[in-house]
Order: structure tokens, then sequence, then C-alpha cells
């Protein structure tokens, strides 16, 4: 009876511990294939959601500012440089934001274009005259001049991205005011005020600006030696050298990365860095091209600040995210042959899921409008 009981016991031990091996088992079982998923979900989510980072994305406007205003009464003999020529009327200018100004917005804009060569030394005094001394002299003048420039140092900044190394937040409007029988007359012009240039940090001189075009310059003159005169694969080989080229910066710790210099010279930058490189290239194609800022919202649900593009192609418009065609793939590897070409001239029915334009650059400021996209992507 004794021996009965004895092996009952052990029969039950044995039992448990069979069972608790069997339980330690399935536990890491268990957790194995949990981790085993979550690696999966996670190269998924890198492929398929374009670019794993947007959270860096200020943009340009981050640096428009309504500017501040200097005024420098003086006496009815008195001029800053009346021998400088102020009449930008036969400035010829066709660009796309340019085109959507009033004509006091068009006048400063012109003034820019006219001397995009002298300001490169970032310490050019641009002269607009007495062109807005009607304005002026309306108890909101300067309100009105203010916004007047805002758009126009809005609209040259998205339609030349070329000029990568200006620095709005460092440019200033200077009033002068002449006073002849109770009369007064206001000159206006811009220039870096108190700051030492109106130059980004990352450049000093003409010369440092003149070196970093030239570099860009070899850059561009290396891909665009590959143009086939069709333009879709014109594009496509824009698209493909700078999802091939570029490194996406998440760190926003290094210089250049919001530019055309970023993207091509130093090739790694953000979002508008790719972005304005896309239209760089393309505008040197003669082939039409706008920058796009608004925000963008990943497979996670994360909605930041992003720029992408639309590229004009048969009489249509189509848009192109060369940043988000670019994926960080977490624990490396390569992106698939469908994720480089997700946001590759595509239309509403695809971009409108996860990319929503503004065409308000600053707040406040003038309300820009874009191109119609067509609801269909490209079909070659």
């Amino acid at each position: 009876m004794k021996e009965e009981i004895i092996d009952k016991i052990t029969s039950v031990i044995l039992f448990l511990i069979i069972m608790g091996i069997f339980s330690v088992v399935i536990v890491f079982s268990i957790i194995a294939i949990q981790e085993f998923s979550a690696e999966d979900e996670e190269l998924a989510f890198a492929d398929n959601s374009g670019n794993a980072t947007v959270s860096e994305e200020k943009t340009v406007e981050d640096d428009i500012q309504v500017p501040a205003i200097v005024e420098n009464p003086i006496s009815s003999i008195e001029k800053s440089n009346s021998s400088t020529n102020t009449d930008y009327s036969n400035v010829q200018v066709d660009k796309y934001f340019y085109n959507q100004l009033d004509e006091k917005s068009r006048i400063i804009y012109r003034a820019f274009e006219s001397n995009k060569e002298q300001m490169k030394t970032g310490t050019y005094q641009i002269e607009l005259g007495t062109s807005f001394s009607d304005i002026l002299s309306q108890s909101n003048g300067q309100e009105k001049l203010g916004e007047y420039y805002q758009s126009a140092i809005e609209a040259y900044t998205y339609d030349n991205a070329e000029v990568f190394y200006l620095s709005p937040k460092k440019m200033y409007l200077n009033i002068e005011t002449t006073t002849r029988g109770g009369v007064s007359t206001y000159d206006v012009y811009i220039n870096s005020g108190n700051e030492a240039n109106y130059l980004t940090e990352e450049f000093s001189s003409k010369a440092e600006v003149d070196q970093a075009i030239a570099q860009i310059e070899q850059v561009k003159n290396q891909i665009l030696q590959n143009k086939t005169g069709n333009t879709y694969e014109d594009i496509k080989m824009v698209h493909d050298y700078l999802v091939d080229n570029i490194n996406y910066e998440s760190s926003l710790a290094k210089q250049n990365i919001y530019n055309i210099y970023g993207a091509l010279v130093n090739r790694e930058c953000v979002c508008e860095g790719y972005a304005r490189a896309f239209k760089y290239l393309l505008d040197e194609l003669n082939i039409p091209c706008i920058m796009v800022i608004g925000t963008g919202t990943n497979s996670q649900g994360e909605t930041e600040n992003h720029a992408w593009n639309y590229v004009q192609l048969g009489g249509n418009w189509y848009a192109v995210d060369t940043t988000w065609d670019d994926p960080v793939v977490i624990g490396g590897g390569t992106a698939s042959e469908e994720s480089r070409y997700k946001y590759f001239l595509v239309g509403r029915e695809i971009i409108d899921q996860d990319h929503s334009p503004s065409g308000q650059f600053t707040e406040g400021g003038k309300i820009f409008s874009y191109p119609n996209v067509t609801y269909e992507s490209y079909s070659s």
C-alpha cells in the first residue's frame, strides 16, 4: 500500500515537472515569435512608409519673417544712392509663384532677380527707390509694405532653388523719408541691417558662395550629361540619381541639409534638400516643376512638415516625392523596387492619402495656389 502511494506521488511529481518544462518552452516560443514578428513589422514599416523619420521637417518658411523696418528721416537735399538704378520694369520673369504676385510684390521680386549676382556678397544694398511712396503715405503703409515684401521673398525663394545662400531672416527693409514743402517722399531699400551679412550661416563671402556654386554645377553637369530629351526618361533619371546618391540626414546637426548644396555636393539632406535639388535639375532641363510644402503622415500616423514636388508631363501635373522614395530601411538592407517608385509621378489617388499641401508658406502670409494634379498616376 505504501509503495503504491509512493508511486502515485512520484508520478504526480514527474507530471508536474514535465508540464513545467513544457510551459517554459511554450513561453519562450511565444516570446521568440513576437520578437521575430516585431522585426518583420519594423522592416515593413521602413519599406512601405517612405522615410521613417520626417520629424525634422522645418522648411524654408521658418526663416521667412515679416522684416524689421528701419526709418531714417533725412533732409530734403540728402539721398542714400540717388544714382542707383531702381527701375526694374524691364526685368523679365515668368515663374510659377511670381505670376501669382500683385504688382507691388513683383517690383521687389524683380529687384532680387536683377541683383542676384550682387547679392552673393551678402552685404549689397538693394534699392527700391520711391515705388512705394503712395503706400507709405497711408496710415498702415509700413504694414502693407511688409506684406508685399513677405510675399515677394516667399515666391522668390520657392521659384529659385539655385539661390541657396540667402537668409531671409537676416534681411531688413529700410525707409528714408524726405520732406519738401510738407510733402514726404519715401526711398526704400533692403540690406542686412545690423547683421554682418544676409547670407546663411554656412557662408560668409562671395568667394565662398561662388565656390559652392561651382561645385554644384560640376555635379549638375555630370548628371545632365545623361539626359535623353525624352521628358519621362529625364524625370526618371533625375529621380533615380537623387534616390541612389543622397543619404537622408536625420540628426539635423549638419550644414546645408535644407538646400541643393547639401543634396548634390554633400549628398546628405532632409526633405527640403531633396525637393529643391529635384526642382533645380528639372529647371535646368526646362521641365516644369515646382516645390510643394505641407505635411506628410507616415504609416505610424505621425504627421510632420514635409516638402515634395509637382512636375508637368504630357500636359498634366503629377506628384513626385524623392524623399519618401528613398526610405531608411531599419536594420540595414535596401528598399524594394516597388518602394523606390511609390511616389514617382503619382496622381491624387496616391499622393492625397498621406500628403497635404499648404499654399500659405508663413503664418498670415499670402495663400499661393498649386497646379491641379491629375487624379490618376502616370502610366508610361
